[in-house]
């Protein structure tokens, strides 16, 4: 079931959006609680490494390897420059401050449901709890039990790291799952960055814990739509991740 009941604000809710909250956060109920298991990465996190223009991550090896969303921001330049420039900079500006702040803020609600806290009911507007109860349903019918949340990965093997929002069983299937919000509907030939990004992901927990994972699950909160969720399979888009870190490097060579 969709929620109706949003607007186009992400930030503190006025005092006469009380009411509407709290009628909200009644409909919010903690449905299950969630079985985890004992991290199998033999780290706890990754810092960032210094010295870098875009987001950097240091190996407990110590070695300095880009993000994934770096590498892979590579597809997606001249569609954005295009788009900033059609719309202006400070409208561009706008609304990618917005659809930030939203990603985010529905991205921790998400996080903490599935850690099983009880406080995760915490300031948010009617918008974003609207994108929260819209996937609610598919985290409580469909994910099993749970691996990692924002965890840190790398590999040595791509020269990548990046941190993954969810290590999970979906549909009793060991898979990589990534929380999208989306103002619009997506086709899946808008989206498959979001399925490189996801495979790259697989091959770091793979290297890391000798796990493999082949499924890809992205879940998309949609504004006043049902929500999507695209099921990949890891191999049909290794390729394309490949030729994408061939790319960036080769630019890197050069620029360099």
């Amino acid at each position: 079931m969709t929620i109706s009941l949003k607007n186009e604000s992400g930030y503190p809710l006025k005092r006469e959006n009380l009411s509407i909250k709290r009628i909200i956060m009644s409909q919010i109920k903690k449905s299950r609680t969630f079985e985890h298991l004992d991290s199998l990465l033999p780290y706890e996190d990754l810092n960032y490494a210094k010295g870098y223009t875009k987001r950097h991550y240091k190996t407990p090896e110590g070695k300095d390897y880009p993000s994934v969303t770096n590498v892979l921001s590579i597809l997606s330049e001249d569609s954005i420059r295009k788009w900033r420039k059609r719309v202006g900079e400070e409208e561009a500006n706008r609304i990618s401050g917005k659809a930030s702040i939203r990603g985010t803020a529905v991205h921790a609600i998400i996080e903490d449901y599935i850690n099983n806290k009880e406080d995760y009911r915490k300031e948010y507007t009617p918008f974003i709890i609207g994108s929260f109860l819209d996937v609610k349903p598919i985290l409580d019918s469909r994910i099993g039990k749970v691996y990692a949340q924002e965890a840190a990965l790398y590999s040595n093997h791509l020269e990548m790291a990046g941190r993954v929002d969810c290590v999970a069983e979906f549909d009793g299937k060991l898979s990589i799952i990534d929380f999208k919000t989306s103002a619009k509907t997506k086709k899946k030939e808008w989206i498959t960055n979001y399925f490189i990004q996801e495979s790259a992901y697989s091959i770091m927990w793979e290297e890391r814990t000798g796990m493999p994972i082949t499924q890809l699950v992205t879940i998309i909160s949609v504004d006043n739509e049902e929500p999507q969720v695209f099921i990949e399979h890891r191999d049909n888009w290794t390729d394309k991740l490949w030729s994408t870190i061939d790319e960036y490097r080769r630019r890197k060579l050069f620029a360099g």
